[in-house]
């Protein structure tokens, strides 16, 4: 648990002849709680990725995606030729047709032979002949039924749907190129979900284990981690565990294959931290302004370290007690305006 900041804000007032102005709200620097990190390496990956192969034979009729393309979920990105496909979809449809037509005629002259068993007009042998046929042609509709349905699913197979919403990576087939059960057609990733694979070192497992906290730090900013999955046995090698840190959903500005550290806390330490509105970033210098006990206020360059939340870590260039100034724009302002004084 981060401790509460200790935070002066102070109403420095500077009286004159003309009256009392407001000077700036200003921050304490002091010492907080904040978690103890230890970083690794570690690689982005997409959760969902895979390559879609033909599951029929055909030839290529159309590629309705390329590299790079975004694909929603559900959208054919290749249609094969299904002549074949279809023809054997028709010839299912007309055996259903001739085999129910068949139970039907059958299911009356069955209807038949019973009322002439009751009258024993039939013996039982002959209506037991019928009740057989009539078996036998339920059993063809059912068949019939069956084969609509597996030429159905062979008409589906040539229309090659993406699995989920991603962006395609890479594409193996031409249009005209003829490809069989099992050849590769296309592979896509989906940048909704991602995660990080990190290999931690058994010196750290345990701590990991039980805290279950980390974060990735990359281009400057600090992205939380929704799950930790730790994997049950140790690298032969190297004696490390791999390691999975999920990510939140749709994290910007982040791509598989990226390289970034990944921090999982192990503890708490003392830190000075300040409001991260209260940084100055220009170009290379990052600084704070400093208000002294006389209210006067002067730019001072300061080195950063990690962010935590809204406050950033202060690793040189301001000491416990120090003023800084909460919003820069009103500290410049001051600054310019004592300048003219002066």
């Amino acid at each position: 648990m981060r401790t509460v900041y200790v935070l002066s804000l102070s109403a420095l007032w500077s009286a004159t002849a003309l009256g009392a102005a407001p000077a700036l709200q200003t921050y304490t620097a002091a010492l907080e709680s904040a978690p103890l990190e230890r970083a690794f390496d570690g690689t982005i990956e997409a959760v969902n990725q895979g390559t879609v192969s033909a599951q029929t034979s055909g030839r290529v009729a159309q590629v309705l995606y390329d590299v790079n393309d975004f694909v929603p979920a559900g959208a054919v990105i290749v249609r094969l030729r299904g002549t074949q496909q279809r023809a054997s979809l028709e010839q299912a449809q007309a055996l259903l047709k001739e085999a129910t037509a068949a139970e039907a005629e059958v299911q009356k002259r069955y209807a038949r032979v019973l009322e002439l068993l009751k009258e024993r007009i039939v013996s039982q042998q002959q209506a037991d002949q019928v009740a057989a046929e009539r078996d036998a042609t339920v059993a063809r509709v059912t068949s019939a039924k069956a084969a609509i349905d597996a030429a159905r699913e062979g008409v589906s197979y040539t229309e090659i749907r993406a699995p989920y919403a991603g962006i395609v990576t890479k594409r193996y087939v031409e249009v005209g190129e003829t490809v069989g059960p099992g050849t590769l057609l296309m592979s896509g990733l989906s940048l909704q979900f991602l995660r990080v694979s990190v290999d931690l070192p058994q010196s750290v497992v345990e701590t990991v284990r039980i805290i279950r906290k980390a974060a990735i730090y990359v281009n400057g900013k600090r992205v939380e981690a929704k799950k930790i999955t730790i994997f049950p046995e140790a690298t032969a090698r190297s004696n490390t565990f791999k390691t999975r840190v999920d990510l939140p959903e749709n994290a910007t500005d982040l791509y598989p294959g990226m390289f970034v550290k990944v921090a999982f806390v192990t503890g708490e330490s003392q830190r000075l931290l300040i409001p991260t509105s209260a940084l100055v970033e220009r170009s290379e210098i990052t600084a704070v302004y400093i208000v002294d006990d006389q209210g006067k206020t002067s730019l001072r360059q300061v080195r950063i370290g990690h962010r935590f939340d809204k406050h950033i870590e202060v690793l040189a260039g301001l000491a416990i007690g120090e003023k800084i100034a909460l919003d820069p724009i009103a500290a410049v302002t001051e600054l310019k305006a004592a300048t003219a004084h002066e």
